[in-house]
């Protein structure tokens, strides 16, 4: 497993709530790749919280979803757009929890279309929400102009 470098960091206007390091209210999530798989894990906070001691069901969401984005950045080298995504929660996530880790991969392809399989998971293994996301992947001209430049891994 090889962790991904951020291909946005030091990019004028960048501070994703989901992956900036400096946006000081967002998840600062990382990412690995896993073979197929890219992976982050990530650890909540009382401040995500919806019911007390329960993590907000739209973090997660989010979560899921930057996670299916870092799997087109990654895997297809890439930019893209969120096209549809579903969402089965089958677990409430503990804010107090030591970690949850997202893994997502490619299941389909079709045209532009790039259909990923994603689960969150508690710090014991327990898968708590699945999730399919849809995404557009953008051709290299749209990918440039909105500053991707590729996705590469950090050296071992």
């Amino acid at each position: 497993m090889r962790k991904i470098r951020n291909p946005f960091i030091g990019k004028e206007g960048y501070n994703c709530f989901g992956c900036s390091p400096d946006n000081p209210f967002g998840l600062h999530m990382e990412f690995y790749e896993d073979g197929d798989d890219v992976v982050s894990y990530w650890h909540p906070h009382d401040h995500f919280q919806g019911w007390t001691g329960v993590m907000h069901g739209g973090i997660l969401a989010t979560m899921i979803d930057e996670t299916a984005g870092w799997v087109v950045m990654r895997k297809l080298q890439t930019s893209g757009m969120t096209s549809r995504l579903n969402l089965k929660y089958l677990y409430p996530v503990s804010s107090d929890s030591s970690q949850v880790t997202v893994r997502a991969r490619i299941t389909g392809r079709k045209r532009n279309y790039c259909v990923i399989s994603v689960s969150l998971e508690d710090e014991t293994g327990r898968t708590c929400v699945e999730a399919e996301a849809v995404y557009f992947a953008f051709n290299k001209e749209r990918a440039d102009e909105m500053g991707f430049s590729g996705c590469e891994l950090y050296e071992e």
